[in-house]
């Protein structure tokens, strides 16, 4: 017998598949000005395989952010990163490397491809250019449709990888509280939101590693949807925060995505996607006791023995979830990970220093950057 919960969740992609299908056709013959616009995600692997991800839309540019935009001039950024006119169907060639690729986006727009990088890759790189561009459409003024970006490839000299969560962990977001979290999104901006003390100094502590002429990659992933990966990029930079890939998923109407088993299976797999593509970097893990953070980590160092260096967990939650980390902590020390639940990031350093994971020359700036962001 089907479920209500199964008959919600049916309904739901039955009215969203016919809701795409109906704005397909209004914005083809209402919106034929509006530019075409590619956007790329920052694409990331190892020597073996790099993965590349991006959206075709049709969507004008969006508005620089300041720090004196008005509660109106927020909303109104949010509300044109949600309201995006995919392209589905069209064809996206890719060239990296001296080399063409041709892929295709899906019903909402996304591509995604997996290449496999030249064997003479320069030592000492992290950082290659890449191109996407659209086969057989132009923008309405006749121009071709084309997007230069970059892609991050562990050099083969980095010590461990970072794969890091953002809501709660990097930026103060209140994800225990759907109100806060809704108010921090939609009417902030990169400017106005703030990250936790002492996190830009520990990023890039991490990725120099005990020997500052070395690059950790890092990686961060978030179950936010890809309509805030702008607001994300400009928050790093303004925060100083080292660039990496941001892995984020797909917004949908559909109740099914809203769960906490969603968010844990979205969260593993991107994790899973970052270890399989550099399969013989080890890792650190970095988030939050907020929402599933630990029981995630937890999985991947079952699923990875040998793989996972460290876990720190911001301590964002309330007393009782405590109890249920220091479990999991039990449990990744019998695979000989430590798991430590830190109340600030000097914490979570200090220990990082112990494991030689970082240089111990940092912790002064560590320290300094926590006053500063507190004040």
């Amino acid at each position: 017998m089907t479920s209500w919960k199964d008959f919600l969740i049916s309904a739901s992609a039955d009215a969203e598949a016919q809701f795409d299908k109906l704005k397909n056709r209004l914005f083809n013959r209402l919106d034929v000005e509006k530019p075409y616009k590619i956007i790329y995600y920052r694409g990331f692997g190892s020597p073996t395989a790099v993965w590349l991800k991006g959206r075709v839309l049709r969507q004008r540019d969006l508005s620089t952010p300041s720090d004196n935009d008005t509660f109106w001039q927020n909303l109104l950024a949010t509300y044109q990163r949600f309201e995006s006119d995919e392209v589905p169907g069209a064809t996206v060639r890719v060239e990296a490397f001296g080399k063409t690729y041709i892929t295709q986006t899906d019903a909402d727009g996304y591509f995604d491809i997996t290449i496999t990088p030249p064997n003479d890759l320069p030592p000492g790189r992290a950082w290659f250019p890449v191109r996407y561009a659209l086969d057989n459409v132009v923008q309405p003024t006749g121009e071709a449709v084309a997007k230069d970006g970059y892609l991050m490839i562990s050099p083969h000299y980095s010590q461990f990888g970072v794969i890091s969560d953002i809501d709660d962990t990097v930026l103060v977001t209140g994800a225990t509280s759907l109100l806060q979290t809704a108010r921090l999104t939609f009417l902030g901006n990169a400017y106005t939101r703030l990250p936790f003390a002492g996190v830009a100094a520990f990023y890039r502590a991490l990725q120099s590693g005990p020997v500052t002429t070395l690059f950790n990659p890092i990686y961060f992933v978030s179950s936010s949807p890809w309509n805030l990966y702008d607001l994300l990029v400009d928050f790093f930079r303004i925060q100083g925060i080292p660039k990496g890939p941001i892995l984020l998923r797909d917004f949908s109407f559909n109740p099914e995505l809203l769960s906490d088993q969603s968010h844990h299976t979205h969260k593993l797999a991107m994790i899973r996607k970052v270890l399989d593509v550099n399969p013989a970097l080890p890792f650190v893990l970095i988030g939050d006791s907020g929402q599933q953070d630990p029981e995630i980590y937890t999985q991947v160092v079952r699923d990875n023995p040998g793989r996972i260096r460290a876990i720190y967990i911001r301590d964002v939650s309330e007393d009782r979830r405590d109890a249920a980390v220091r479990e999991l902590i039990r449990t990744t020390e019998a695979y000989n990970v430590p798991m430590l639940l830190v109340p600030d990031t000097v914490e979570a350093a200090e220990h990082a220093a112990s494991l030689s994971l970082i240089d111990p020359d940092t912790i002064p700036e560590i320290r300094a950057d926590r006053r500063a962001d507190k004040e």
